[in-house]
């Protein structure tokens, strides 16, 4: 988050210096006439800005689709998946599935192919602005939002400032600090399905050093068999300020996570037998174990003396992985490290009379050890991968110009390097292909970006911008994990050009955003499933470059005050639309059909009382349009509209806090998610994730 440039500050203050002068001049007379009179003395107290509402003020200088999650208004319902924390965003998709961590998540169509179950791809993942996300992708363990004060999220180009150049961009998790949370802090839920879920945290201020600590414990048996999800976690932070001019601060974050999977299954279970696991996890106790994932962080700012800064920020990932650890036929042993880097530079200068802020800034992501072992039950390996030293490095040069009054101009260009090393050391069934079971891909690619936006008033702005996106493929991705495929895919980065023109701020009662875009893609990343599940071992996928495509949608979101009285009681309503078209262009089996995984038509609602004393109530309402199943356009998941309601209090001194949280109240079967195949032809398949059923939540919150 960036706060106002130091040079701005003095500008400011030396108009309120010179507005105050020329008043005092003009009513000295006035003043000395009426010397014998006694005025009284008048306070007056601006509400104070919280860090959420300043990164909104931030996010609003970028010429396209931005928004902020404030954690204090997902704190007043349950809080225990990214489903949860990123509900109501326009143009993001995410739904949980299995009752753990494994959200599908899709922002502009990005990952939309691949099963929930394996790491994210298209979007960048970040804390405090570092990188989670590797050449591999993005392990879904630390994505609960645990210890975080608010969540931005920045879509396709409109990333850029954090060196995110993919389709779906950027989500950044803004850590809580000893300033955002001090004292002592006890919250507890429970609910349907076993749902339990404690968190205790403690944070403060010393002198020139803040500190933050938090714990966590989480279990979930889920609303299907085989569905058992249980982690623990640890989130710890501490900064300290040398001087007004140099700072720093030291991130972690520990989580032990294990669940079970019960896999995919058809839209007949779906239907009719919502809470039964596949025929896959009932047989083979398909699950995954993350015995103690590590994420480590430092940041480090230094402001010279015009006002100039200088970031330097390191990131250590260390993440091991055992998928289907109870499986007779094929569990894997992963072991991932990786190193983060960042390095940027910004100031503020004038130029030609007009303000021009200027950024440098260079991001790398490398795998320091990256490798999976296949094989059997009793650990005989069937195929061992190396990905050591893969890596994406992006340099990046940005400005923002002010042309006119109201007129910003923005331009950037990004110079993006990817290379993934990969070796097969060993595998069972024989190469008879013409690929090789080694490469050493590095490649170079540009990535520009142009945009516009005029404020009409501070709070209401149009924009467009053109943009170049870059989605390099997941290391992982070139050979797979299953022993079935004993060589190496070739594979590129997946580029587009996307046009995007909307508007977003508030006005009167209204407060939303409004962002168009269209996509032209070349090489889009797609998953394919190459040998689909059986009773024994689960489906086996693979990455393929697909021909052109288009992605092009619409994400809307608005708030509206409808009412509210002198006391400060209101009724607010809140809605989401996005709209979703991804299709091929002209490809010679597919022709223009549409691409599988997400809906074309989301929608989420909510009406909400707030009672001044800190009552609330409300009900909310979610639907999504029907969703192909594979790339035939041949099986369809069938639309779904489900319904919510929610009630709480929270103490007007914020010293505590209650809520219950009410989900799918008419206990409706309803698929979540989808596994896209190749070609269902029209036959009943394993591809579809059923959503929970009716379920009740409640959470308590303390603070000293």
């Amino acid at each position: 988050m960036h706060a106002m440039q130091p040079n701005r500050l003095r500008l400011a203050v030396r108009h309120a210096t010179l507005a105050t002068a020329l008043s005092s001049a003009l009513l000295a007379p006035a003043v000395a006439a009426e010397a014998d009179q006694t005025l009284g003395t008048v306070t007056v107290q601006g509400a104070r800005q919280t860090a959420a509402q300043a990164a909104q003020s931030q996010l609003a200088e970028v010429p396209g689709g931005t928004s902020v999650v404030d954690s204090e208004e997902v704190a007043k319902g349950r809080t225990a998946t990214l489903q949860d924390t990123l509900g109501y965003q326009p143009g993001v998709f995410v739904q949980s599935t299995g009752g753990n961590d494994a959200a599908k998540i899709s922002i502009r169509g990005s990952g939309a192919n691949t099963s929930p179950g394996y790491f994210r791809e298209g979007i960048k993942f970040l804390f405090d602005g570092l990188p989670l996300t590797g050449p591999g992708g993005t392990p879904y363990e630390f994505l609960n939002a645990s210890g975080v004060n608010y969540t931005e999220i920045l879509r396709g180009a409109n990333a850029f400032q954090y060196g995110a150049l993919t389709l779906g961009g950027a989500v950044n998790f803004v850590n809580h600090s000893g300033y955002s949370a001090p004292g002592l802090r006890l919250r507890a839920e429970a609910g349907s399905y076993g749902y339990q879920k404690q968190t205790v945290s403690v944070g403060g201020v010393e002198g020139d050093l803040d500190y933050y600590l938090q714990a966590d414990n989480y279990r979930n048996h889920g609303s299907r068999d085989f569905s058992l999800s249980r982690s623990s976690g640890i989130v710890a932070n501490a900064g300290y300020r040398f001087s007004p001019k140099l700072e720093t601060r030291l991130l972690l974050r520990y989580r032990d996570e294990f669940h079970n999977d019960p896999s995919a299954t058809t839209l007949a279970n779906a239907k009719h037998h919502p809470r039964r696991a596949s025929a896959t996890a009932e047989s083979s106790g398909a699950g995954a174990r993350r015995p103690g994932s590590i994420w480590l962080g430092s940041k480090t700012t230094y402001t010279f003396d015009d006002d100039a800064r200088l970031t330097v920020g390191l990131s250590y990932h260390d993440y091991r992985h055992t998928n289907n650890p109870r499986s007779p036929s094929n569990p894997s042993y992963w072991d991932w490290h990786d190193l983060g880097l960042l390095l940027g530079y910004d100031r503020v200068d004038s130029l030609f009379g007009h303000e021009s802020r200027s950024s440098l800034a260079f991001t790398s992501t490398q795998h320091l050890r990256g490798g999976v072992n296949s094989a059997t039950g009793d650990k005989v390996s069937l195929k061992k991968v190396d990905y050591q030293d893969s890596f994406d490095r992006v340099f990046s040069l940005g400005n923002d110009l002010n042309l006119v009054d109201g007129l910003w101009l923005t331009s950037g260009v990004s110079f993006v390097n990817v290379r993934r090393k990969v070796d097969i050391d060993y595998a069972v069934n024989p190469n008879r292909t013409d690929f090789p079971q080694h490469v050493d891909y590095d490649n170079w690619s540009i990535a520009p970006r142009i945009g516009l936006r005029y404020e009409f008033t501070p709070n209401l702005q149009v924009f467009t911008n053109v943009s170049r996106s870059i989605d390099p493929p997941a290391s992982w991705e070139y050979s797979g994990s299953g022993p079935s495929l004993p060589y190496i895919r070739p594979l590129v980065e997946q580029k587009g050009n996307t046009f995007e023109v909307g508007i977003k701020g508030s006005h009167g009662i209204f407060d939303g955003s409004l962002a168009l875009y269209r996509s032209w893609i070349h090489n889009e990343l797609l998953n394919v499933q190459i040998i689909p599940a059986t009773s024994t071992a689960a489906a086996v996928t693979g990455a393929f470059n697909a021909s052109p495509t288009i992605h092009q949608g619409i994400e809307a979101g608005l708030n509206t005050r409808l009412w509210e009285n002198a006391q400060g009681d209101q009724v607010r309503w809140r809605q989401v639309y996005t709209y979703n078209d991804f299709y091929y262009r002209n490809d010679d089996t597919f022709g223009s059909n549409q691409l599988p995984g997400i809906p074309k038509h989301i929608y989420q609602g909510e009406v909400q009382y707030q009672h001044h004393s800190g009552w609330y109530s409300g009900v909310n309402v979610q639907s999504a349009s029907r969703t192909a199943a594979d790339y035939a356009n041949t099986l369809y998941a069938p639309s779904y509209t489900i319904w919510g309601a929610n009630l709480g209090y929270e103490a007007p001194k914020g010293n505590w806090k209650v809520s219950l949280d009410l989900k799918n109240l008419a206990n409706k079967a309803y698929v979540t998610a989808v596994t896209p195949v190749y070609n269902a032809r029209g036959q009943d398949t394993a591809a579809f994730w059923p959503g929970d059923g009716i379920g009740a939540y409640v959470g308590v919150e303390l603070r000293y």
